[in-house]
């Protein structure tokens, strides 16, 4: 009798080519067209805030600069409000009060809310449950209605806008940092730090925070162009800047009366707020496919 011997043939295939961060990163911003188009409509958005004095041709504040609602001319190239201030220059400094509050009150939420997040996830016992706690408390109410009564308690005005955004948002932030904590500090190299004798101080900034940053910058981009649009919701109920400030949900909130007659006083600014919200939230997912890990190397 013979004993046949099979013979299985092995394939071998062939690794995916590994791509360097840097070129991931390249690809994901210039590859997509609507990842790319979102960085420069938030480039123009940045320089246009920074160099506002000299991009405005008015001042302005300055009352009486044309006639009431005059039509776009080419002094006035988009015409002017109610009060006869020039709409273009409004809507130049609009995006410094944009801006100024989305990243003012995100960087006080993130800051607030990751400290929470980091101490409850990493304490555990008696700490996470108080913090949690509260911060599921907070969570019941929906993000703007908290910003809104908030903001209504402490009047309106550009503090008081930033600070009841700010408590509003901390939630987010701690939730999300509270529980990559949990999942980073089971790591063996947590335990190793924490075995040699490392303080908690330490082993948090040295070994959690670096590994939780990607996401957090990812949810920081994100949420920039939601505080925006928070802010213009807030502004166009009347609770959020102040007159004379300029802000571009006060100018749709002033312009929205005169729409048969002067379209161009809501228009123009909804049309900033629309794509100011747009750039940032496609920067912030081309951030989140170029930092994901479980695509690197491939993308």
């Amino acid at each position: 009798m013979i004993n046949k011997q099979t013979t299985e043939e092995v394939v071998f295939t062939e690794a995916p080519p590994q791509v360097s961060e840097w070129r991931r990163l390249r690809r994901v911003f210039l590859g997509r067209t609507s990842v790319a188009v979102g960085a420069a409509i938030m480039v123009l958005v940045l320089l246009t805030a920074l160099f506002a004095p000299l991009l405005a041709p008015h001042d302005p504040y300055l009352v009486g600069t044309t006639s009431p609602l005059a039509q776009p001319s080419r002094e006035h190239l988009l015409g002017s409000d109610t009060l006869g201030r020039d709409t273009l220059s409004r809507l130049i400094y609009g995006s410094r009060t944009a801006l100024m509050v989305g990243f003012v009150t995100v960087t006080i939420a993130a800051v607030i809310g990751v400290t929470l997040g980091l101490i409850a996830g990493y304490l555990g016992g008696i700490p996470y449950t108080l913090i949690m706690r509260i911060i599921d408390t907070i969570m019941c109410f929906p993000m703007l209605l908290l910003a809104l009564v908030i903001a209504a308690i402490l009047g309106g005005g550009l503090q008081n806008v930033i600070i009841a955004l700010s408590f509003a948002m901390i939630p987010g932030y701690a939730r999300v940092t509270c529980a990559m904590t949990l999942s980073v500090r089971e790591n063996d190299y947590v335990i190793a730090s924490q075995l040699m004798g490392a303080s908690d101080g330490y082993t948090v900034i040295r070994h959690i925070l670096p590994n939780i940053m990607q996401p957090l910058l990812v949810m920081v981009t994100m949420q920039l162009g939601s505080l925006i649009l928070a802010e213009a919701s807030l502004s166009f109920l009347g609770i959020g800047i102040e007159p004379p400030g300029a802000a571009w949900g006060a100018m749709v909130s002033d312009g929205y009366r005169y729409l048969l007659k002067s379209p161009i006083l809501s228009f123009a600014p909804g049309v900033a707020i629309m794509l100011t919200v747009f750039a940032f939230n496609m920067v912030g997912d081309g951030l989140r496919d170029a930092l994901d890990p479980r695509l690197r190397g491939l993308l």
